[in-house]
């Protein structure tokens, strides 16, 4: 175990090269705060990508840099994470570029990244929610007959984190999705004004076991659902329909898709979602995934790359996998007597 964590901080300590699309559409007037008006100027030239980094400390990363607002946000260190008290508090519309000039910066690649929201409220999975994913996976039901599922928040790694192969005898795969940041307490929220209550965007994986367990517990494994490297916020995607997914491993691409094949779109999703729970700021919703899903095995490189938003990178480890029917709870196989 402590060859596996000193590997794991070996691998932070490298800073994976964090790689940003930052074409995410026209500048506009400003990041919008929940439920007052836009903010009077653009955080860094209109080009917003909210990035937790270091010691608890929250940047604005832009054209190869990163700004630490850190100073702006309201309270103390949290297990939530310096962007989750700012969404709390509803006070992301005041960091403009008037206050955020002369606040520190430093090269992007000097940083160490963490999980944009290492431990949101809900972590909300939607399942087959792309044709051709049904039909690769031979189901018969699609998100509409399925509805949205739980993982554990526990689950969460960032940008250049490991996840952790439980099992040595069951397959794991990737799953690469678009990822939902709310940004506003959303109950029964109608379709048209479904947007209005996302904060941003960011990469996920939602990694799955297959195994005999229920889809909430195949999908809830430590590390099973890295998040990153950058929250980009809404105003910037406007149209969450017209993105391109691209997950690779290994540098090999296994998925490729338009968001715009989704069966349930963003806005659907946080309206049927809202339906079901009350949405709180810094709940997360994956999406779905597309057609692609795979094995992955020790050693492998996983990347989910999102126009506009950028690339999310994690390592796979199988250091504390098991076989199977040496879980917890697992049946006992009966002995016969008199056997060895």
């Amino acid at each position: 175990m402590g060859g596996l964590r000193a590997a794991q901080r070996q691998r932070h300590r490298g800073r994976v090269p964090v790689q940003l699309d930052e074409r995410a559409g026209p500048a506009r007037p400003g990041i919008p705060a929940r439920g007052t008006a836009r903010a009077r100027q653009p955080v860094v030239g209109g080009s917003v990508r909210f990035l937790v980094f270091d010691d608890d400390r929250l940047g604005v990363a832009h054209e190869g840099t990163v700004t630490d607002v850190t100073s702006l946000v309201p309270g103390g260190a949290s297990p939530g994470g310096p962007l989750q008290r700012l969404l709390d508090a509803g006070s992301s519309g005041e960091l403009t570029a008037d206050r955020i000039a002369g606040l520190p910066s430093r090269p992007l690649a000097e940083v160490l990244i963490r999980p944009p929201l290492p431990r949101p409220g809900k972590v909300i999975g939607a399942p087959v929610n792309y044709l051709d994913h049904k039909a690769e996976m031979s189901e018969t039901h699609s998100i509409a007959d399925l509805g949205v599922f739980l993982k554990a928040s526990s689950s969460v790694i960032g940008h250049g984190g490991t996840v952790l192969l439980p099992y040595s005898d069951k397959r794991t795969d990737q799953e690469g999705e678009l990822t939902v940041v709310i940004g506003q307490t959303a109950r029964h929220v109608p379709v048209p004004d479904a947007l209005d209550h996302v904060f941003g965007y960011t990469c996920g994986l939602d990694m799955t076991v297959r195994s005999t367990e229920d889809r909430s517990t195949r999908k809830s494994f430590e590390t099973f659902t890295p998040l990153g490297p950058v929250v980009v916020t809404a105003d910037e995607i406007p149209s969450p329909g017209d993105l391109e997914l691209v997950c690779r491993v290994n540098g090999e691409v296994r998925q490729r898709t338009s968001t715009a094949d989704l069966l349930f779109g963003v806005a659907e999703l946080v309206s049927y979602a809202s339906s079901v729970m009350t949405l709180w700021p810094g709940d997360v919703i994956l999406t779905g995934t597309p057609a692609g899903v795979g094995p992955v095995a020790d050693g492998d490189v996983v990347e989910v790359e999102i126009s506009r938003i950028g690339s999310l990178t994690v390592h796979v480890s199988a250091a504390e996998a098991r076989p199977y029917v040496e879980r917890p709870g697992a049946p006992r196989t009966t002995v016969s007597p008199g056997a060895d």
